[in-house]
């Protein structure tokens, strides 16, 4: 894929994230009114689906959920005092979920490439109190952290929307602390997705066009340098996958996928 490419792929990304960000605070900008509190209940009914608590949907802000494919929460088992980085922070959610896991002592680090996400985020931190989550502008190709900074990387569903995932794990190795843990939730391809889907950027901005297949997702991970490389398939994700694109059929390409992996300990780049 060409470099022109990449960029056309992030600026659609960009774009939609940017619509969602607007729209967000559009529709909740009088809390309170029934209109917020339907769209609140909506993403807490999904978020159900996906394995969040009512502690962890009652926890955190409102307008802080967005969308995912899963839960990195429950595969990362956080420790207080950890260092924690959420790939593709958006509105913030796992990022306030997680903050409450490593405690006052620990940090989280929110990394996404929308400005408007990152302004809604922030915003969502001071109206939660959250003192020990920052938002940082950046892509995640290029993480703006320090090496072996980091104990636990988590994402919901926002690497595959990346044009060069390669890099997106080499640099989230970067980060990691040797011993740390990448614990994200993505989608994965079950079956080659066909052209029309690969090349359909409303879908690859959709968290559908760009899933690789899980031998692939391995092959990219070792190739990184992590170790203890697990990919679990959640075959109950076909029934809100099919809801993204009615129609489609893209349920009998895509599922939601656990992934973690470790940074050998003691390995020096």
């Amino acid at each position: 894929m060409t470099n022109r490419a990449h960029d056309r792929i992030r600026e659609t990304v960009r774009k939609h994230y940017a619509s969602i960000a607007a729209s967000s605070n559009k529709d909740c900008a009088c809390p309170g009114t029934s209109c917020c509190s339907a769209v609140s209940e909506r993403l807490k009914a999904y978020a159900s689906q996906l394995g969040y608590s009512k502690n962890d949907l009652h926890a955190v802000p409102d307008g802080s959920m967005t969308l995912g494919c899963g839960n990195p929460q429950a595969v990362a088992q956080i420790k207080k005092g950890e260092v924690v980085l959420d790939l593709g922070s958006g509105g913030g959610f796992d990022c306030f979920v997680a903050a409450r896991q490593v405690g006052p002592k620990g940090k989280v680090i929110g990394v996404d490439m929308t400005p408007e996400m990152i302004a809604s985020a922030r915003e969502n931190a001071r109206k939660g109190g959250f003192r020990n989550v920052e938002f940082r502008l950046g892509e995640i190709e290029h993480l703006p952290v320090a090496d072996e900074n980091v104990d636990v990387i988590i994402s919901n569903c926002v690497i595959n929307l990346s044009p060069d995932k390669e890099q997106v794990y080499r640099d989230a190795f970067r980060v990691l602390k040797p011993g740390g843990r990448l614990a994200i939730s993505d989608v994965v391809a079950i079956r080659p997705l066909p052209s029309a889907i690969r090349n359909d950027l409303r879908m690859h901005a959709g968290c559908a066009a760009g899933a690789l297949p899980v031998k692939k997702l391995e092959r990219i991970l070792q190739s990184a340098g992590f170790c203890n490389i697990t990919v679990r398939i959640r075959e109950e994700s076909k029934a809100f996958i099919k809801q993204w694109f009615p129609g489609s059929g893209i349920d009998n390409y895509l599922r939601s996928a656990d992934i973690e992996g470790t940074k050998p300990k003691g390995n020096k780049e």
